[in-house]
């Protein structure tokens, strides 16, 4: 098995690429010329925005997860072109050079109606209209229709390994208004790299999976654990299951998280 990798310095590439050669996988990184990679690695450099140097990377290749995507921005097109074009690219690199490698893309719970009537399941249909999840719906039909093996991971709030994900969440909820005790799915870096080694045996081929912990915290709860304090509020809740996702399929598929709660992250020091 020879695993290539996209987005491996970004949040999540940076702590599951460890993971996978700690779990004795042949790891090869997509990187831009001077980007470093962790030991054990291959690197190859290339640019998703540039097909002609993304052959050498599909050599030999059996198995592709792609990583990386632009998240917060203000530059809407630059969310576009590299969610969709670059996903495009790496896409059209993989059915001409590694037809038979399976394709798995990290995607995202922000793809469901914010006013949706119960947690986010797989088969809800989505138009979200911010360019994040919208470009990444396009990305996942680009892929289901691709002909190639694949398996798309809808991922929620990521956090741990010190990556600073967590402590920045109260002034992002201070700045969207969030509600204090809105509930949101979260997942540990750990079990992401669980997920995509079931991903890579085939466990989800040909599905879209929710990848979520055990328990839905509440905002307030978040803050509290990094040391931040929410207003409180008793006001109404509107739209109690936005961010909240359903990870029933995963765990029907054989998934079970290691950090089953932020608290038990929290208690082993693995925030």
């Amino acid at each position: 098995m020879t695993v290539l990798l996209t987005g491996v310095t970004g949040l999540i590439g940076a702590r599951l690429l460890p993971r996978l050669v700690a779990a004795g996988i042949d790891c090869r990184a997509l990187v831009r010329s001077g980007k470093a990679v962790p030991d054990g690695v291959t690197q190859v450099a290339g640019d998703l925005f540039d097909p002609s140097t993304l052959t050498r990377a599909m050599e030999g290749v059996s198995d592709i997860i792609h990583l990386a995507a632009v998240f917060r921005s203000q530059d809407t097109d630059l969310i576009w072109k590299s969610n969709v074009e670059g996903t495009r690219n790496l896409i059209a690199a993989a059915k001409a050079h590694a037809p038979q490698a399976r394709f798995v893309l990290a995607s995202t719970s922000n793809v469901y109606d914010a006013g949706g009537t119960h947690p986010g399941r797989e088969d809800d249909p989505v138009d979200p209209d911010h360019a994040y999840p919208a470009s990444k719906v396009v990305a996942e039909k680009e892929l289901r229709e691709s002909g190639l093996d694949w398996a798309i991971l809808r991922l929620p709030f990521v956090y741990g390994d010190g990556d600073g994900h967590l402590e920045a969440l109260p002034g992002h909820a201070v700045a969207g208004k969030w509600h204090p005790a809105k509930k949101i799915s979260t997942i540990h870096h750990r079990d992401i790299a669980t997920a995509v080694q079931l991903a890579l045996r085939g466990t989800f081929d040909g599905r879209i999976v929710n990848i979520s912990d055990d328990a839905p915290t509440s905002i307030y709860e978040l803050a509290a654990l990094v040391g931040a304090t929410l207003a409180p509020s008793s006001a109404p809740l509107e739209n109690p299951w936005h961010l909240h996702v359903d990870g029933s399929l995963a765990r029907s598929l054989g998934f079970r998280p290691a950090i089953k709660t932020v608290y038990q992250a929290a208690e082993e020091k693995l925030m």
